[in-house]
């Protein structure tokens, strides 16, 4: 990608970029700062060791990409990364990759995504607003305490990288929407190009990071390119928008496809009942803008939650003197011009999304039925704390230049004085624990029942209640399974069958297992008695070779297919790009 930044790099060093860079970085750091101790710490989805040591096996078994993973469905396998967003645990090969622990991968993963989430964000302000207002907004970004909330408390790997990826769509979109359309000719096509791969690979993270993510932002980018739009008058410009956006799927297809063609085959209904209702957790208006309470615990009924959903005072009081003196201004001045639409959007993103969170909401969530797998309403403050602290750095361009940064340092100081304590870990630093520790014993047992019914497949009446004990054993009939061996998506075993037998698999049935006996297909079935949905195959009398794999449905096929052409063209388009650079040099 170097013909993207190897102008732009340089400015930076050159310019006070480089400056503004160090202060977001310095922020993010702070924000972080525990997690570079040893060991680890408690959260609600304590699962994050598991899913990257369930993404390795399947790297180093060639399962590529990951989609049944071994160990989770309390052994049973699980299909697991066939429908959450793998992302972040790719990236974690990296670290596993150059020797970092299972313990310290997840840690990294967590620290990069305040990273990364405040360069995004300072860069979609600076667009706007300038270097302080870049600044501004991304350290309100980072330290919105529901930021804490997501790493500190939940643990939520998926939904923190989510919020990396926000400020960067918002931004390419509007460098495609605000420049006239180039021709044809091969120079003009390579100056607008980066813009369009840019959103893109923006957009295909975003997909493969969080699911739900996509459902709760895709509203907002709508309207911010909307709006764009109309003010522009640029209409040409949605071509390369919707190419961006189809080069985003393809790019994700191999993730993004089964997602939406393949939920049917497993469980989605557990997502949304009992304690995942939307209904039982909403915060109160107390809440959001006034309790100062932090705890560790979950969310519950009514006000009674363990955990917090506070905004933070300086996040949304800020955000109202903000739209106070773009209203006084837009008096004043009778100028709509981008500086008022681009606050107006990030305020109307901020208190639409504080809306969505309330009770007040509930008929929309009601009649909307794909909100109610967002599961918890409270989510929603992924785009409060987006748009309240993108709107914040308009401050700078709202009041006199002799007054911009001391203010900004004020309220910098002062949104992370408020949050400080917000990003610990429970008891304020990480406790003992090593990998082995984590992947034996009770530890082990938890991870591989947890959110066992998240995905779990039709063919099964209820998830299993215990640990697989065998590879798989004789139901009918007379002789003996000898073990063998297995691997993420496979296994291999022996049957000595004196009588015709019927054997059941220690797998969780899911499309398309297939049973090859001594070579052969054999067709599988799950009797209506087997309530854990486990593999059956009937095998003739005598000495027998049986091998399992599973193997892609023409839908997972289909999507790995669109991906690697994506990624191939995006490399052809990035070598030739370079070859030609080469050649002007």
């Amino acid at each position: 990608m170097s013909f993207f930044w190897n102008k732009s790099l340089t400015k930076v060093v050159k310019s006070h970029d480089f400056i503004a860079l160090v202060i977001v970085v310095f922020a993010a750091w702070l924000a972080s700062r525990s997690l570079f101790a040893g060991g680890y710490f408690n959260m609600h989805d304590d699962l994050q060791m598991m899913r990257q040591l369930s993404m390795e096996k399947c790297f180093l078994d060639l399962q590529i990409p990951c989609r049944w993973i071994p160990d989770m469905g309390y052994g049973f396998g699980y299909p697991l990364f066939n429908f959450y967003p793998p992302l972040p645990y790719l990236v974690g090969e990296i670290f596993r990759v150059i020797g970092y622990s299972f313990v310290d991968t997840a840690k990294a993963l967590f620290i990069l995504s305040f990273f990364v989430s405040g360069v995004t964000m300072y860069y979609l302000a600076k667009n706007f607003f300038g270097r302080a207002g870049g600044v501004l907004s991304a350290v309100f970004y980072i330290w919105a305490p529901y930021h804490a909330v997501d790493v500190f408390v939940r643990g939520a790997m998926n939904e923190s990288w989510g919020l990396m990826w926000f400020p960067a769509i918002l931004l390419f979109s509007y460098k495609l929407l605000s420049k006239p359309v180039p021709s044809f000719k091969k120079k003009d096509v390579f100056e607008f190009l980066p813009n369009v791969i840019l959103l893109a690979l923006s957009w295909a993270a975003l997909l493969t990071s969080h699911n739900l993510m996509v459902i709760i932002f895709t509203p907002f980018f709508a309207l911010w390119c909307v709006v764009w739009l109309v003010k522009t008058k640029n209409w040409k410009s949605v071509v390369p928008l919707v190419v961006s956006g189809l080069w985003a799927f393809g790019l994700a297809a191999f993730f993004t496809l089964p997602v939406f063609l393949e939920k049917n085959i497993v469980q989605t209904d557990t997502l949304i009942k009992g304690y995942y209702e939307y209904t039982a957790h909403f915060p109160s208006a107390r809440q959001l803008l006034f309790s100062r309470f932090w705890g560790f615990g979950p969310s519950v009924w009514l006000e009674n939650d363990g955990m917090s959903f506070q905004i933070g005072w300086f996040h949304w009081i800020t955000p109202l003197v903000v739209g106070a003196l773009l209203f006084i201004r837009t008096l004043k001045t009778k100028k709509f011009d981008q500086l008022f639409w681009v606050i107006s959007i990030a305020l109307v993103i901020g208190a639409t999304a504080t809306f969505m969170t309330h009770p007040r909401s509930t008929p929309i969530w009601a009649h909307i039925q794909a909100l109610q797998f967002i599961q918890f309403p409270w989510r929603y403050l992924t785009m409060v704390i987006l748009g309240f602290s993108f709107a914040v750095g308009g401050l700078v361009r709202l009041i006199p230049k002799a007054f911009s940064y001391p203010i900004a340092v004020v309220l910098m100081a002062g949104a992370i004085a408020y949050s400080w304590g917000y990003f610990l870990p429970e008891h304020g630093k990480l406790g003992p624990l090593t990998d082995q520790e984590k992947f034996t014993g009770a530890a082990w047992e938890l991870q591989q029942t947890a959110g066992i019914y998240d995905y779990l497949p039709n063919t099964a009446w209820t998830a299993p209640h215990g640990p697989r004990k065998v590879q798989a054993e004789i139901m009918d009939g007379t002789g003996e399974v000898i073990t063998g061996t297995s691997g993420t998506n496979w296994e291999k075993f022996s049957v000595k069958a004196e009588t015709d037998v019927t054997v059941r698999v220690s797998l969780l049935q899911f499309p398309t297992w297939h049973v090859l006996v001594d070579g052969v297909e054999t067709p599988t079935f799950v009797p209506k008695t087997e309530e854990w949905g486990r593999l059956y195959v009937n095998i003739p009398k005598g000495d027998h070779e049986v091998s399992v794999k599973l193997s892609d449905t023409p839908v997972r096929t289909a999507g790995n297919i669109i991906s690697i052409v994506s990624w191939v063209l995006l490399g052809l388009i990035l070598f030739f790009r370079r070859n030609t650079l080469m050649h002007k040099a």
